[in-house]
């Protein structure tokens, strides 16, 4: 399989491996902002996927018809773990970290930092076929303590949290490709 950054439809590069958002945030500066389509194309989702993650409370609103840099980042976020987690799950656990969606003075880190620092742990996770789960936590507990400056409160409960979502991310990549080899299996018969 192809290797992409988490979330998205990018091709993944080494470029961008430390800072995986720096791939999006030009176009997002640049643009004002991403419009439903735009963000359709980056993710892969249906435009009312989108809709409905925010009806829902699950990404905060839109003012405007752009989609905002923490919007995307929410998005992002959601969409790396919703091969093998219940969306309801997906949300609840990002309120776990972040509390209210449509409040920042509520979270332990920003979003930025925490996609990025879960992109790092993938990567890196990835090219040392380390994802035992004792490897996972020393990759996380290195990166928190990396960025301890951006944590804002209960570095012990984003551990555990972001142990679920790289675990999650690599669940739903071993799913994808359990289905495909399932699906040439029977595609034969």
């Amino acid at each position: 399989m192809e290797r992409l950054i988490p979330g998205t439809t990018i091709k993944f590069s080494e470029r961008i491996s430390e800072m995986a958002f720096s791939a999006i945030s030009p176009v997002i500066e640049a643009t004002g902002g991403l419009t439903l389509s735009q963000l359709s194309r980056l993710t892969g989702l249906e435009g009312s996927t989108i809709q409905n993650w925010i009806k829902r409370g699950w990404v905060s609103s839109t003012k405007g018809k752009k989609y905002s840099e923490r919007q995307v980042l929410r998005i992002l976020l959601i969409n790396m773990l919703r091969g093998v987690m219940k969306l309801e799950d997906i949300a609840r656990l990002m309120r776990y970290i972040n509390g209210d969606v449509e409040d920042t003075s509520d979270d332990i880190i920003d979003d930025i930092v925490l996609y990025n620092i879960l992109c790092r742990i993938i990567f890196t996770a990835e090219d040392e076929g380390a994802f035992a789960p004792e490897n996972v936590r020393e990759l996380i507990a290195r990166e928190i303590k990396k960025c301890s400056d951006s944590i804002r409160s209960d570095e012990d409960k984003l551990h555990k949290a972001m142990f679920v979502m790289v675990m999650g991310y690599r669940s739903a990549y071993l799913k994808s490709i359990m289905e495909n080899e399932l699906a040439g299996i029977l595609d034969r018969k």
